[in-house]
């Protein structure tokens, strides 16, 4: 018969080194993750100001915002 102290200690190390590289997947898919919504958010950011700037382009009346209304207007009424 088989001693169980001479089984527990490696089962114990072997679930160990499963959980260890358990672990490390679910570090890597949040690393992932983290790295998704940062490249989202940046995105939203950039159309955020981008769209912050025409609107005040348009808000102060600058000549290059009323000649890109005029030829959003146009290419629309070809339509």
């Amino acid at each position: 018969m088989l001693n169980l102290k001479s089984i527990g200690t490696p089962l114990v190390l072997l679930l160990a080194l499963f959980a260890m590289s358990g672990c490390e997947q679910a570090e890597k898919s949040a690393q992932q993750m983290l790295n998704q919504a940062a490249e989202s958010a940046k995105e939203a950011i950039d159309k955020t100001n981008e769209a912050a700037q025409e609107a005040l382009s348009e808000a102060t009346g600058s000549e290059a915002a009323k000649a890109e209304k005029t030829e959003r207007d146009d290419s629309a009424k070809e339509i």
